[in-house]
């Protein structure tokens, strides 16, 4: 309830203008801890009708709004390998770099993604996953990588890390909207970009744009900045964990056998 008075209160305080898309999130902060296991994210909002729209649009004429919610995590280069069997031994064999690739993809709709916008607006807003891959990839001529993208997909949707959520968003009365995401828990550290569609007869009619930002937090946040600040340093950190704990391992071994 108080969700949907917020994304009322969104609407009342804009000025009138054509039909947008407000939108927000129930937190825009995820921590990265040692025993982090996901979050789960509440993106929520409304969308503002033209009154001029209203006043003119025929009764008898139904041009449902649709929503898309895409959730993008930071952006790396990955070298993906195809295995084969080489004299009875599985082994690496070719392999492809796919440069700026999401490390993390979820897009939640309304309906089914393909029903709702044209293969034209998918490729100008890079809105499906296989666009966010590939169409950084456009000037590359390699026949292979079209491949090559696809398995990456399907390894990442196994491991959560790409989903493809139809029909989360839920739309109440083509004016209050809500979509329930949640991120794993192998998580990239950086700023995801948050998208928020506003879709009609298969165009994208307004956007909006936030973002979630991720980060280590506590010890993991001072080891992790550690290694990269100070390498030496976090070298002999390391060495001296080691030490320790083998040390530790041989004196409880011996305890054991003496008792």
């Amino acid at each position: 309830m108080r969700v949907l008075l917020l994304a009322m209160l969104l609407v009342s305080v804009l000025p009138a203008r054509a039909n947008e898309i407000i939108g927000a999130l129930s937190q825009n902060r995820v921590a990265l801890t040692a025993n982090f296991s996901g979050s789960e994210i509440l993106l929520f909002g409304a969308i503002r009708r033209d009154p001029l729209e209203a006043y003119f649009e025929d009764p008898t004429e139904n041009r449902p709004f649709d929503v898309v919610v895409v959730i993008e995590g930071p952006r790396q280069t990955v070298a993906v390998w195809r295995k084969e069997r080489r004299a009875g031994i599985w082994m690496n064999t070719d392999s492809v770099t796919l440069t700026s690739v999401p490390s993390f993809y979820a897009v939640a709709t309304t309906a089914p993604l393909s029903d709702i916008i044209t293969p034209e607006t998918d490729r100008e807003f890079r809105i499906s996953a296989p666009q966010a891959i590939d169409g950084t990839q456009a000037h590359e001529t390699d026949p292979q990588r079209q491949v090559f993208s696809e398995a990456l997909q399907r390894i990442r949707e196994q491991a959560d890390q790409y989903q493809s959520l139809d029909r989360f968003v839920f739309l109440d009365r083509e004016i209050l909207f809500r979509a329930n995401v949640r991120l794993p828990a192998n998580l990239t550290e950086g700023a995801y970009t948050t998208r928020m569609y506003l879709v009609r007869d298969g165009g994208v009619v307004s956007q909006f744009r936030t973002a979630i930002f991720v980060r280590k937090d506590g010890l993991e946040r001072w080891i992790y900045q550690l290694a990269y600040d100070h390498p030496f340093l976090y070298g002999l950190l390391a060495l001296a964990i080691a030490l320790i704990a083998g040390w530790g391992a041989s004196a409880l071994f011996r305890f054991v056998r003496s008792g």
